[in-house]
């Protein structure tokens, strides 16, 4: 397929052009916006940042919910030459002070409520730019009542867009860090474009389709729900973080803004499966229902798929630092005895894979190893970490970089692979090794179970115990010798879980993925 634009803000202009009229993006009420209204939107934005001295290849922040004017913002950024940095909103100011302060940003918008908490932790942290307040962002308003007080003071005078080089930086994503501390991804134009393009093909899009953007904008899952439809002149529907978590509001949402292409983790679907009343709706118009971020238990995956028949199911498979590397299309049908998830499938056409040991030597078909990708969606490395970003990379005799995605895996004879667990969730206990994900997967057969999760802990003598978290379909506890029992019955000796705790539901990050460091911090 050929691209329609060289930079991420070129789809933008040419469905601007080519079908300014259209609805570009939609908020949960009535608020939307056309192209050419989005497109215009993002020009003032463009403008009052090269007036504020933005130039090309700096950050600009984001520190507000997600809206229209959050949307329009980050287009015009883009404008600019500049590369946008999401934070989360929700989460405590000190982290993104300290993501904002990281990256040197030089302007950021900031919901005004946020304002001088997220002002004071950035100065702290040595960060020194200026903060566009937006009052009560939605619709758009916030932003132009913003940009309009601003050229009552001073008129930004009109510049043209600047022309993104493949390379040039399109926005830094920060993922949590092993030291506690956020590493920034960096990705550039291309590296999303071509992205892009591979949904294209995947999805085979039309400007009547109405794609969902389910996930915080601060989250690698956004890049397609935002730029997918605007290559393709469709309609983008902002799904508010309150609403996202949300059953039955998030179910009435999708049926009633008629959504035909979903994407999210799997946690959300499972959760609109067993509380969201699916079958009281009419979801006629879904064509394709994505999941990635974590592993979909396959009571769960059947369940939805009795309710929600008429879709496909993908299941995308990729780490920020390389968006989706590999997808699986799931079987009209579940079987029954299936207990093990489906595969994360085969690489993507415009990507390259390789299955290595530690030492980065490829292992025989069907041994289980290290997955390294390259090609165009990889990262440009962390931001300014450069031994952590060599320390990321396999650099093989021909001087390319593959990147090491830490997740262990096996290819069968067709191509397609399976995950097995992530590198540093597999354990030594007593001698054996033990892979986490496989006891909970176990746990998920459990017809009471509704979540699972566990964690290695040690002990005070210095013994490594496993302990597992659970949620149960009606919030209680169930009895610890049955659950042994039935852990015993389907694994070995050495894997049941030492101890069981329960909760009314697993903490989540706000990328809607289990929050095991939490899980990890709870006293014995």
């Amino acid at each position: 397929m050929t691209s329609v634009a060289d930079d991420l803000h070129g789809y933008l202009e040419a469905a601007a052009r080519a079908t300014p009229d259209a609805i570009a993006v939609e908020e949960a009420g009535d608020a939307k916006r056309s192209y050419r209204e989005l497109d215009q939107l993002s020009d003032r934005v463009r403008d009052r940042l090269v007036a504020t001295g933005v130039r090309p290849g700096d950050r600009v922040g984001l520190c507000l919910p997600k809206s229209i004017d959050t949307l329009a913002i980050l287009y015009g950024i883009l404008k600019c030459g500049a590369a946008y940095v999401p934070t989360d909103a929700t989460a405590p100011m000190a982290r993104a002070g300290l993501i904002l302060a990281d990256c040197g940003v030089r302007a950021a918008f900031v919901e005004t409520s946020l304002h001088d908490e997220l002002a004071r932790h950035m100065h702290e942290q040595g960060g020194d730019a200026p903060l566009f307040r937006i009052d009560t962002p939605g619709g758009g308003l916030g932003l132009e009542r913003t940009l309009g007080e601003l050229d009552g003071a001073s008129p930004a005078p009109v510049v043209p867009t600047h022309r993104a080089a493949p390379d040039d930086l399109a926005y830094i994503l920060y993922t949590s860090g092993s030291t506690g501390r956020p590493k920034g991804v960096m990705l550039s134009h291309a590296n999303a474009t071509h992205f892009v393009e591979w949904c294209s093909d995947l999805l085979e899009p039309t400007p009547a389709d109405r794609f969902s953007s389910h996930a915080p904008f601060h989250f690698d899952l956004s890049i397609l729900d935002l730029y997918t439809p605007a290559r393709h002149g469709a309609c983008v529907v902002i799904v508010p973080e309150d609403v996202g978590k949300e059953p039955g509001p998030l179910a009435e949402l999708i049926a009633r803004k008629a959504l035909t292409i979903w994407y999210s983790a799997p946690s959300i679907l499972g959760l609109l499966a067993r509380q969201g009343e699916l079958d009281r709706r009419d979801y006629a118009s879904l064509r394709f229902v994505l999941f990635a971020g974590e592993v979909f238990p396959v009571v769960q995956l059947r369940s939805l798929k009795a309710l929600w028949q008429g879709p496909r199911y993908v299941n995308l498979y990729g780490p920020t630092e390389t968006n989706v590397c590999t997808a699986h299309e799931i079987p009209e049908t579940v079987p029954e005895d299936r207990t093990t998830p489906y595969p994360i499938g085969r690489v993507c056409h415009h990507l390259e894979g390789r299955i290595v040991d530690p030492a980065g030597t490829p292992v025989a078909r069907g041994e289980e190893g290290e997955l390294c990708i390259a090609g165009p969606n990889v990262m440009q490395g962390y931001w300014n970490l450069p031994e952590r970003t060599a320390a990321g990379f396999l650099v093989t005799e021909d001087g390319r970089r593959w990147y090491r995605t830490g997740d262990i895996v096996t290819e069968d004879d067709d191509g397609v692979l399976t995950y097995v667990g992530r590198r540093d969730r597999m354990i030594k206990k007593r001698g054996y090794r033990i892979e986490l994900g496989e006891i909970e997967s176990c746990l998920y057969t459990h017809p009471e179970v509704v979540e699972a999760a566990t964690v290695a802990i040690e002990d005070d003598e210095g013994n490594l115990r496993v302990r597992a978290h659970l949620a149960t379909k009606d919030g209680g506890r169930l009895s610890l010798i049955a659950l042994k029992r039935f852990c015993a019955e389907r694994l070995p000796l050495y894997m049941v879980p030492d101890l069981f705790r329960f909760h009314a539901s697993l903490p989540k990050t706000s990328t809607d993925k289990v929050d095991y460091q939490a899980l990890l911090r709870e006293p014995d």
